[in-house]
């Protein structure tokens, strides 16, 4: 039999909404829960919604410190159920993070059982694991069952959870916070929880200190893994006034030597949120690539407490010149970004400096001070009211005993007979027989007194927010002493220094092995670098239409200065040039050089030297080499050349006399200090031209005399005396060349 088809009901109404406004409000929808309930802390107690949870399950199931362990499957499976709807693995995450002591500065979950490493090993599965809490746990909820805080509905409606915990702990600032929400994040490294209350009480005292007051206690952060923080103090200052900045940690060091004086560098600390595998990975992987020539070896001794052996490549190796090689390119140094951006009542993400942040955590205090004290009050007054009744029913027992038998509704009559408020008489109903023989008088007169005097003492603060700010102050001072220096946990574990002071270059020279090599490049412009010195290189290939330039000895340490016809000067690493067995790479790669723009020479760097450069036009001056390094890939403008004009040759000055040819094939030799030496510009007119322009220059010894070399390699020279017609002035037109020079027109000197 077939299937009879139902139609599809008409849908009774339909809405039309411009796509863009639905897709803004959901997204906006969306975006606001990401911020206030899984991204941001609260600024009150410095948690996030799904930690906050995890502690009240926690202090529902009894989960104490000193009492017994429970299955962190229990504890999941509770927060799931009754607080968190979401993924059981992510509230898990949430309270492993909790429990690791190189995580969080100070533990608010105490866990048994394998809760992961500083490696970046998994915590067990929740089946296996059992946690409870610890101290700081118990401080944050302290006053939660005594109305410290509001409570709202749970998801389902079924229960209550807490809106905020009372937070008698500078939690966020102590174990700090790390968020990225839609469009805003939070990264707040962990402090001294000592230093934190000691500069709350210094605000209790001041309440418009601003936050460089307070650095006089908080120094800055204080890591669980420990480490050395190096930033200058007025970057630190900087980074807490304004609430964003960022600190440099480095891993703790120390040099240990061994036997026939070799050495090893031990680092006992490493910076925060740094797996210690991946570290070491990472080291290895540059000692393949030899990044680190200063390095031999690493290893990982690591027990319990971290120890991690570097061994230099020699014990003539400086410690510290190989630890900052390290530091540069390793996360033994970590930058730690700090962005104070909390939720302010719970409510409005704002990035707020350190006063602000202790601000709002005193003004929480002393909120759920002032409800404690009101539930307390509200507590005591019934309990006088009761205690009243009490002293009536214990003078007049015998008629109460008889009220209560003989009378059907014995409540009213009660009242009637003994003036008694409602509440005293269903105390006195409710009460059991076994108490009676406690009835005593005095008892109840002196549970009495002594409740009066605590609720004039209650009285007193409520009134006065003196009173209530001593409180507090009493309140962050047990604190204070709890986590105090001298304690395991609150002793201090980060330290200050300042970064030393290296000698760049050394350190640059400290990332490349030393190496000789050659430098190949082709008539088209293509690099590259061969192993060793290599004098026969006949038996090179190159791409299709392409030949040998030239090519030059250097050392993988060296720099290479290219001179370029738009009269810019280029450095080059020889270290980043490509190897091995291919036709290397265009040049342009590694510079920006203008596409209209060719090269002139390429050349090491030395430093010291000075240069004859010139133009087409033929004009020129002496440059030292020192003002033609640039440290950008757009090179560095020294002649200045407009095109069609460009830059054409540059020498060497070797010696005290200048010899220039044209592409006319005439040669003008003139004495030296007739061109001024610049740091950049046109120059000077060093030979006149009726067409064409300057073909080459040479600068030689008028002793010595000028040599040149022909096509075929061979060497001419010709001396002062047998260059008399050409010697002239500058800016001379001069004469045809002398028998035998090349047809070339070039002189044939090569920098070296």
């Amino acid at each position: 039999m077939g299937k009879r088809i139902v139609p599809p009901e008409e849908p009774a109404e339909i809405h039309d909404v411009p796509l863009r406004e639905a897709l803004e409000e959901r997204y906006l929808a969306y975006a606001l829960s990401t911020i206030m309930h899984r991204a941001l802390p609260d600024a009150r107690d410095g948690l996030k919604p799904v930690h906050r949870r995890i502690l009240y399950g926690m202090r529902l199931l009894r989960l104490d410190p000193g009492t017994a362990f429970k299955k962190s499957a229990k504890i999941v499976g509770d927060v799931m159920g009754s607080f968190h709807p979401h993924g059981d693995q992510a509230i898990y995450d949430a309270m492993v993070r909790l429990a690791q002591d190189f995580s969080s500065r100070y533990p608010l979950v105490d866990g048994q059982g394998n809760f992961g490493n500083i490696d970046g090993d998994n915590p067990a599965a929740y089946r296996y694991t059992e946690a409870r809490m610890t101290d700081v746990a118990r401080l944050l909820l302290e006053g939660i069952d005594e109305d410290g805080v509001e409570f709202r509905a749970n998801y389902d409606g079924q229960s209550k959870e807490p809106v905020v915990l009372p937070g008698g702990f500078p939690n966020l600032l102590a174990n700090g916070a790390q968020g990225i929400a839609v469009g805003m994040a939070t990264s707040i490294p962990p402090h001294n929880a000592a230093e934190l209350c000691d500069a709350a009480l210094h605000l209790i005292e001041k309440p418009d200190a601003k936050s460089k007051a307070l650095l006089k206690w908080v120094k800055g952060p204080d890591f669980p893994t420990g480490g050395i923080c190096v930033d200058s103090k007025q970057a630190i200052a900087e980074a807490y006034t304004t609430g964003r900045g960022s600190f440099r940690v480095r891993a703790r060091w120390e040099q240990e030597e061994g036997a026939r004086g070799t050495w090893v560098v031990v680092v006992t600390e490493i910076p925060f949120l740094v797996q210690k595998s991946r570290l070491i990975e990472k080291v290895a992987e540059l000692l393949d690539q030899k990044k680190l020539p200063l390095v031999g070896d690493i290893r990982d001794e690591s027990a319990e407490d971290v120890r991690i052996i570097i061994e230099p490549k020699s014990k003539n190796v400086d410690p510290a010149l190989m630890m900052e090689s390290l530091f540069r390119l390793t996360e033994l140094e970590n930058k730690i970004p700090l962005n104070l951006n909390v939720l302010i009542k719970g409510r409005i993400p704002k990035v707020v400096g350190l006063a602000e942040c202790l601000r709002e955590w005193l003004d929480h205090l002393r909120d759920v001070l002032i409800r404690r004290s009101n539930y307390r009050k509200a507590q005591i007054e019934h309990r006088l009211e009761v205690l009243g009744g009490f002293l009536i029913a214990y003078l007049n027992i015998d008629k109460v005993i008889k009220i209560i038998r003989t009378e059907d509704e014995p409540k009213p009559e009660l009242m009637k007979a003994f003036k008694l408020t409602e509440v005293q008489a269903e105390a006195i109903l409710n009460m059991r027989l076994r108490s009676l023989r406690k009835l005593e008088e005095m008892e109840i007169r002196t549970e009495d007194k002594n409740l009066r005097a605590e609720l004039k003492g209650i009285n007193a603060v409520l009134a006065s927010e003196t009173e209530q700010w001593k409180k507090v102050g009493e309140q962050v001072g047990k604190v204070r002493d709890m986590f105090g220096p001298k304690t395991p946990l609150g002793k201090r574990r980060t330290t200050f220094a300042d970064a030393p002071e290296h000698d760049l270059a050394a350190i640059e020279e400290a990332f490349v092995e030393r190496e000789p090599v050659t430098v190949v490049v082709s008539d088209k412009g293509w690099i590259r670098t061969m192993k060793g010195h290599v004098e026969d290189l006949s038996g090179l290939a190159f791409k299709q239409d392409d030949k040998l330039g030239f090519a030059f000895f250097a050392e993988t340490t060296s720099k290479l200065l290219l001179f370029a016809t738009n009269g810019k000067f280029y450095s080059l690493d020889v270290a980043k040039l490509p190897g091995g067995r291919g036709h290397g790479e265009p040049i342009r790669l590694f510079i920006d050089l203008e596409q209209e723009a060719a090269p002139v020479a390429l050349f090491v760097h030395k430093g010291g030297r000075k240069f004859l450069v010139a133009s087409h036009e033929g004009q020129g001056f002496v440059v030292n080499e020192d003002d033609c390094v640039g440290t950008t890939k757009k090179g560095k403008q020294v002649l200045n050349v407009d095109m069609p004009n460009e830059a054409r040759a540059i020498t060497e000055v070797l010696g005290d006399t200048v010899a220039v040819i044209g592409e006319n094939r005439k040669m003008l030799v003139f004495p030296l200090d007739q061109v001024p030496e610049m740091a950049r510009g046109r120059g000077v007119r060093l030979q006149k031209y009726k067409d064409g322009g300057l073909s080459d220059v040479a600068v030689f010894d008028a002793k010595a005399g000028l040599t040149w070399k022909d096509s075929a390699g061979r060497e001419f020279s010709a001396t002062m005396k047998e260059l008399a017609e050409w010697q002239g002035t500058r800016a001379d037109a001069g004469r045809l060349p002398p028998k035998g020079f090349p047809k070339s027109n070039k002189f044939g000197k090569v920098i070296g």
